[in-house]
């Protein structure tokens, strides 16, 4: 195969009209040529960091999408799956995976569970993950999110960590807000990455002590434009991730669509396209061609730089996208489910206190959902007690939080939350990092009862209850976290349930993305979790009423 184009060299930083000869999925030559067609040539993207099951697809539907983006590879972290079904979870997503020309790169899960301040659906240790490692498949030990029991060298955290470390597997970070000697002692532990910075000063703090910084733009967390700076001061030491991306907007673009917005705000084109293949193939050593002879043949074609309009896609010398759509039809199959939870009731979602009181108003600890944010603040509101019970009517946007476990541990507890904003409606999912028991928030003791037991029907996905109806629904059959729908057809009512969402009140850009998150206690500031409100500061259970 040869294919023609304006090459664009970022090894040795130069553009010219050149042909790629291609033989055995391999750049053989790269010849410069007098005319070439009027196209650029550059390397393909690549997420280094990513969880698939959040854009709610299997991988090989994932691989659908992402390659019309000119996305050739992904570092993936199999985390989300692994919590509820471990080491089945995580060989399912490598099988499906192998469907498609797509160029998946899994790590190992270091955090499964990802502490004990929740209950999940499987556990992974140091012995397990040592054997994971030695396979092929897997490029880095996945993100340490335990870091307390990386600065307090934890027995079992360590083994993970000593494992990884005897065999030169890289070691990926997750420090949010870590810094001074607790980040210290974090890096010398060996860890390499970092993707959860959101600000210049944290990030510019973690590269000084040798970590590389992967900026997150995701559907959630979004923090290119907060590290810009550091981009530009350090571009050999960073490069680019998603983390979390949702359907809808993987449907709308991956990577490309932060190169581009690199591009616009006047970014060095060599250095930006480094981030986007070049820093992440080499810190992982990862098989991807970089447009060298020699090479594997992964690269796109866009129509020019300012636009960056992915017009082919190619991985191992095959056309694998062609405008916007894949060439490929994965057929994937689903896979079995890990839901052992009963139907629940009124009585069982709400808040108490401790001792009787004749008080009129109790103090209570509140999660502040941030809208675009993973992490949360912690306020204390006054509230109306009736009956020794809460009583939320006339509370405005204060509403409440269940966590209920799918795990058959028959634990639900209920929290405090506001900037959801919803109105005689509830919202609930599976998707709830990192242990994806069902979450739900809503406005009155009714519609969150129903939205749950909706949830425990279909056994897995997301919905939303208005006026004690459903009003919108997508059934996740693969562990309750993913479809092996279409992309597009996901990508579609995702959108929709969102849009009706909005008009139940909710006031974030994405309130689905931001619930999954509000059980996870390794994020600050304060989540709810199964076994309880978790304060991440003092690293403990907090009780959710202050009422001794």
């Amino acid at each position: 195969m040869i294919y023609s184009g304006q090459i664009v060299d970022i090894i040795n930083e130069k553009i010219f009209p050149g042909e790629l000869v291609v033989e055995n999925g391999r750049i053989m030559e790269i010849k410069k040529v007098a005319k070439a067609d009027n196209v650029f040539v550059v390397p393909g993207l690549i997420d280094a960091h990513i969880h698939i099951e959040s854009s709610m697809l299997v991988p090989s539907r994932f691989a659908q999408l992402a390659v019309t983006h000119g996305t050739v590879a992904t570092v993936s972290d199999p985390h989300e799956i692994a919590n509820v079904l471990g080491i089945d979870g995580i060989n399912y997503m490598i099988w499906d995976g192998k469907f498609t020309p797509f160029k998946f790169f899994w790590t190992v899960p270091s955090c499964v569970p990802a502490t004990d301040f929740e209950i999940n659906g499987a556990t992974l240790d140091a012995t397990d993950v040592g054997k994971l490692l030695k396979r092929p498949n897997f490029v880095a030990l996945s993100e340490m999110m335990n870091y307390p029991g990386v600065i307090n060298r934890d027995q079992e955290i360590m083994a993970k960590i000593q494992v990884a470390t005897e065999i030169a597997k890289p070691i990926d970070g997750h420090a949010p807000l870590l810094t001074g000697q607790g980040l210290t002692r974090y890096v010398e532990a060996g860890i390499t990455t970092d993707h959860e910075s959101i600000s210049s000063h944290e990030a510019e703090e973690k590269i000084k002590l040798g970590m590389k910084i992967w900026a997150r733009e995701g559907s959630a967390a979004k923090n290119l434009d907060s590290l810009i700076s550091v981009l530009k001061k350090y571009p050999d030491q960073c490069g680019l991730c998603s983390d979390d991306l949702h359907p809808d907007d993987l449907y709308k673009g991956h990577i490309n669509l932060l190169v581009k917005r690199l591009l616009e705000k006047k970014f060095d084109l060599y250095q930006t396209l480094k981030l986007a293949s070049y820093n992440v193939i080499k810190h992982y050593n990862l098989p991807v061609g970089l447009l060298q002879s020699g090479d594997w043949a992964d690269f796109i074609m866009i129509n020019n730089i300012d636009e960056f309009k992915v017009i082919k896609t190619v991985i191992n010398g095959k056309v694998v996208a062609k405008n916007n759509k894949a060439t490929f039809k994965p057929r994937p199959k689903k896979i079995k489910n890990n839901f052992c939870t009963q139907q629940i009731t009124r009585n069982q979602i709400q808040i108490k206190s401790k001792k009787e009181t004749k008080k009129e108003q109790i103090k209570g600890r509140v999660i502040e959902a941030i809208d675009q944010q993973l992490i949360t603040k912690e306020s204390i509101t006054s509230m109306k007690v009736n009956d020794n019970k809460i009583d939320l009517t006339g509370e405005g946007d204060v509403l409440k939080i269940v966590i209920c476990d799918r795990y058959g541990k028959n634990m639900i507890k209920t929290g405090l939350i506001k900037n959801f904003g919803l109105h005689e409606a509830a919202v609930a999912q599976t998707v709830a990092h990192d242990s994806h028991n069902i979450i739900a928030v809503g406005d009155n003791d009714k519609a969150i009862v129903k939205a749950i037991n909706e949830i425990i029907k279909i056994r897995g996905g997301c919905l939303l209850i208005k006026n004690n109806r459903l009003a919108g629904r997508i059934n996740l059959t693969v562990a309750g976290l993913m479809s092996t729908r279409h992309g597009k057809v996901i990508a579609k009512k995702y959108k929709q349930l969102k849009q009706q969402a909005k008009k139940a009140g909710a006031q974030l850009r994405d309130p689905f993305m931001t619930l999954s998150f509000m059980a996870l206690p390794v994020i600050p500031e304060l989540k709810m979790t199964a076994r309880g409100l978790f304060q991440s500061q003092s690293w403990q259970f907090v009780d959710v009423l202050i009422d001794e």
